[in-house]
């Protein structure tokens, strides 16, 4: 099983490709809201 810090650090670079990709600015900062939750999360777990 992934690991939350795994799971996280995964999905940060996921939406971080998704936000460089994105046709619009929403779409673009809905994405990179998304970058800094999952970066919170990962300075939470220590990573």
């Amino acid at each position: 099983m992934e690991s939350d810090l795994r799971y996280y650090i995964r999905r940060l670079s996921m939406e971080r490709t998704a936000a460089e990709r994105a046709l619009t600015a929403e779409a673009r900062d809905r994405r990179l809201r998304l970058v800094e939750s999952y970066t919170q999360k990962i300075a939470a777990l220590g990573g």
